[in-house]
């Protein structure tokens, strides 16, 4: 493999893993505040995706209006599910997260019955259908979208969880969600917010993956949601930092192992679960070993 394809696939990697990154983080929020695996996740993305391509095709909306539109959907959906279907089983993990389960079955069937599983195109901006040409490799101007907005949300993303009031409410309710309570803080509206971040991060998610393969159907949320996830367990989930590296270092794995062994591409899927399974054996607590640290979000 020349140097020229090496950084073709770089570029690929760098690209994939940070939308994995970007979703794993929505995972990542809700597992840290809530200790609650939200499996719903990845239909939420599949809503943001199916939401704007509707408005863009049936309505004949821009993209940055049926986008924005869509995401506030979203989150009305996520508060929803979030007040009258987790909020009561809170106390009950296993029926919470057997409740999350149903909410993302009865998603996808849902939009089944709608609009079908026939997969249909996505209207994704006409700029990032260019690609920048550097001498042999090709740079697609969706890749550095996806990094740019990744990175820009990455760092609001620390901001807001470091320095702000309502990130130091989250990062305590992860901790002591009793004593928080004693301190004066609302953990109904702590856990409300997480949700708007989490849906928040599953909209940005979706369009950009939409935006890179564009086409969406009722499944759409199923292989990203599932590959963001093991990048959670990868890094340590309820930790934001390994959510981040876990679906980078994912996404650029999964990139470089085809580059290496073209033979493999066929059986890419697989290095994720054999990843999955040889972290949850060896070190369950994932890169950041989040069951002996102190602040898990």
């Amino acid at each position: 493999m020349n140097s020229d394809l090496f950084l073709q696939f770089l570029i690929n990697g760098i690209a994939l893993g940070s939308l994995y990154a970007l979703i794993a983080i929505g995972y990542t929020i809700i597992y840290g505040v809530v200790q609650l695996i939200n499996a719903a996740h990845s239909e939420f993305f599949m809503m943001a995706a199916f939401l704007t391509m509707w408005g863009s095709l049936q309505y004949h909306l821009p993209w940055y209006i049926s986008f924005p539109i869509s995401t506030l959907i979203v989150i009305g959906v996520g508060l929803f599910v979030n007040r009258f279907v987790y909020r009561p089983l809170y106390e009950q993990k296993i029926s919470s997260f057997i409740g999350a389960v149903s909410v993302s079955f009865f998603l996808q069937n849902l939009f089944v019955v709608m609009f079908t599983a026939r997969a249909k195109p996505f209207p994704r901006p006409e700029i990032l259908n260019e690609v920048i040409t550097f001498g042999n490799v090709a740079l697609p101007v969706v890749n550095i979208f996806i990094l740019a907005v990744s990175v820009i949300l990455f760092v609001l993303l620390h901001l807001l969880v470091t320095y702000t009031n309502i990130g130091r409410a989250m990062r305590a309710i992860s901790k002591d969600p009793e004593a928080s309570q004693l301190m004066g803080v609302n953990p109904a509206q702590i856990i409300a917010f997480s949700f708007v971040l989490s849906t928040f991060f599953a909209s940005v998610g979706a369009f950009m993956y939409c935006g890179k393969f564009p086409y969406v159907d009722p499944f759409t949320g199923v292989i990203p949601g599932l590959k963001a996830f093991i990048g959670a367990v990868i890094g340590g989930i309820g930790s934001i930092p390994g959510a981040m590296l876990g679906g980078f270092l994912l996404g650029m794995g999964e990139i470089m192992i085809v580059a290496a062994f073209p033979e493999l591409t066929s059986y890419r899927d697989i290095f994720a679960y054999v990843l999955l399974i040889l972290f949850l054996l060896f070190r369950p607590g994932g890169i950041f070993n989040v069951r002996i640290r102190e602040e898990k979000v």
